[in-house]
């Protein structure tokens, strides 16, 4: 039976140390395809540890891939060697912005933060601290990828939380990523073709589109998006959300992963965006490990934001470059200013390095863990309970409710819209004729505040009810 010792594990949790352990053995190959894995008990008997650890050691591994289920049967080593071998006019309906600034009693499509989470006191009181110590330096001109120490910041986040070994000499800083896809269709070429996931956001092509460069939808299957498809699209840039697409909630497995990557080597014009945008928020198990942290042929741009975690307003992005990018970052769009101001650069440096932005994702899961367990309960206990199926609930900030109805989703969109209720639908972000799910709902629960989610939920399952 397998055996790992845990004796140097150091601050790792014990099954966090064990899904490694089981993992390096399935890459290094001493774990082959198709092996059957203990049970959870015995292998929890024969280790000396809890079922518990073993389960969600096993719970990751299968999040990831590396590893498969067969009911009744048991865990299989999941078969990786032709995956790593390849390493080596719309018809949707967009929400209108007098959807949007209509006030209303509860919005299923904001990603505002409740103002109760954001740590104000803290935030002023650090902001006074870099006012009082870092005069000349808030004076002096920011270089145009963002002050050093913000960079240098970021970096040890990303190494500890994501797994990313990038240098401060690799980040770009900015207002937001509407500003880094500016930034980066410049940098990659008006002349490239850039595809993105179907569904998607539909913002992203909107910017694209503003920009003036080819932009191709490309569809999905249950494990992101479709190779084949892309293949055949003739893209040179895919931006993707492999830890947890918008809005379908799909996380890409290690298999997938891989192939994405055997397509970005295969041409020197293929890169991959890879966007991370929520991937602080998953409740079962450690956060996927990102794509870049992967990549062995620098073909992978990172991006991220710090408006989910922190506040939707608060308007600091980064992306991470390849090295060869980034020299050619310096020398064609170097003279760009950087669109962040040295106050909130230096703020947010401070509340990173003094250990307050850990402190306060910790705050912010479980918030929004008891945000997304009270919604669920409140629709499990409804009396349209039989007609609602949940699906992607464990990780980000919004999962996909599909209700059975006799009615089509513009008049349940118009109805909760007179209960003061915003929803949005999967059919409207897709930019194909004839999206193939209706009466499937994309349900964000950041900005709800707990107090209106019980009458919120009553009020839209009374809609349910009947039609």
């Amino acid at each position: 039976m397998l055996t790992y010792s845990f004796s140097d594990i150091g601050s790792q949790s014990l099954y966090e140390y064990l899904y490694k352990c089981i993992k390096q053995d399935i890459i290094n190959g001493v774990l082959a395809a198709n092996d059957r894995l203990p049970s959870k008990r015995s292998f929890a008997r024969h280790l000396n540890v809890s079922t518990i650890t073993i389960e969600n050691a096993y719970a990751q591994l299968l999040a990831e891939d590396y590893i498969y289920s067969i009911p009744k049967k048991g865990y299989y080593i999941a078969d990786l060697t032709t995956k790593l071998a390849k390493t080596a006019a719309t018809n949707s309906t967009p929400l209108t912005s007098e959807l949007l600034q209509t006030v209303c009693f509860a919005d299923f499509t904001s990603n505002q933060t409740h103002p109760d989470t954001f740590p104000f006191a803290l935030w002023t009181k650090l902001m006074r601290e870099v006012i009082a110590d870092s005069r000349p330096a808030l004076m002096e001109n920011s270089p145009g990828i963002g002050i050093l120490a913000l960079r240098e910041a970021i970096c040890g986040h990303l190494k500890q939380f994501r797994g990313m070994d990038v240098s401060p000499e690799q980040i770009v800083v900015g207002a937001g990523t509407d500003y880094l896809y500016g930034l980066l269709i410049q940098l990659l070429g008006h002349d490239k073709i850039y595809g993105m996931e179907e569904p998607g956001y539909q913002k992203i092509s909107e910017v694209y589109q503003s920009h003036n460069v080819l932009c191709l939808h490309i569809p999905l299957d249950r494990q992101g998006i479709c190779i084949d498809k892309l293949n055949a699209s003739g893209a040179d840039i895919v931006h993707i959300s492999p830890s947890h697409h918008f809005p379908t909630g799909i996380i890409t497995p290690i298999s997938r992963r891989y192939e994405l990557l055997g397509w970005a080597s295969a041409s020197d014009s293929h890169y991959i965006i890879e966007d991370d945008y929520d991937c602080e928020f998953r409740f079962m198990g450690k956060p996927i490990p990102s794509l870049q942290s992967i990549d062995v042929m620098d073909k992978v741009i990172y991006m991220n934001t710090f408006t989910k975690t922190l506040a939707s307003t608060i308007r600091i992005s980064y992306m991470v470059l390849p090295k060869h990018l980034m020299a050619r970052f310096q020398q064609n769009l170097g003279f760009y200013a950087c669109t962040v101001s040295n106050f909130e650069q230096y703020t947010l440096t401070r509340f990173i390095q003094e250990g307050h932005f850990e402190r306060h994702i910790n705050r912010m899961r479980n918030f929004y863990h008891s945000q997304r367990d009270l919604l669920l309960h409140c629709l499990k206990n409804s009396p349209a309970s039989p007609r609602i199926t949940i699906k992607e609930e464990d990780a980000g900030l919004h999962f996909l409710m599909h209700v059975t109805l006799s009615v089509s989703d513009e008049i349940i969109l118009k109805k909760a819209k007179s209960q003061g209720l915003r929803l949005a639908c999967l059919s409207q972000y897709y930019h194909q004729d004839s999206p193939p799910e209706a009466h499937t709902f994309v349900m964000n629960y950041s900005a709800i505040h707990p107090e209106h989610m019980k009458e919120a939920i009553a009020r839209l399952c009374q809609i349910f009810i009947e039609n």
